[in-house]
């Protein structure tokens, strides 16, 4: 079941809804929502997802995932995009997300302590699994109590 997301907004961005999808336990993915980050001038100036669930594949792809587009950065907009979505994933009665990023992304880590993180361990990923094929070694596992 998904939520309206019209409340997804503060005085500098709003996350529209650009689409959902379910779950599909073959592929052991979760249902989600992915926004675009905009300004409120309606200017898509990244974009952003919320996952709802926790697995194995989430504890290292983690429950949200965020991208700001070059010429927005430094504003701390994924941060603030990130703390809308915990009031969304509150209503899916999420007690925790997990925020993933690679070691050397700095940006990302300080967007996962801009939103209140955790660092729980930075740790190798398992063989298999689909970022280590892309090339990914490592990934940074970030907690956030949301509830």
């Amino acid at each position: 079941m998904f939520f309206d997301t019209t409340f997804l907004k503060n005085n500098e961005i709003n996350l529209v809804l650009e689409r959902t999808s379910d779950r599909d336990d073959e592929k052991g993915w979760v249902p989600a929502y992915y926004f675009a980050i905009c300004n409120q001038e309606g200017i898509k100036m990244g974009v952003c997802d919320l996952r709802i669930g926790h697995n194995d594949n989430l504890y290292y792809g983690g429950n949200i995932g965020y991208s700001i587009s070059e010429e927005y950065r430094g504003h701390h907009y994924a941060g603030k995009a990130c703390l809308l979505l915990f009031e969304l994933a509150k209503m899916h009665q999420l007690e925790y997300v997990i925020i993933t990023c690679n070691p050397d992304n700095y940006a990302s880590r300080k967007t996962c302590e801009y939103a209140g993180g955790e660092l729980l361990e930075i740790v190798e990923l398992p063989e298999g699994n689909n970022m280590k094929e892309r090339g990914d070694t490592e990934k940074c596992i970030y907690k956030f109590v949301v509830v």
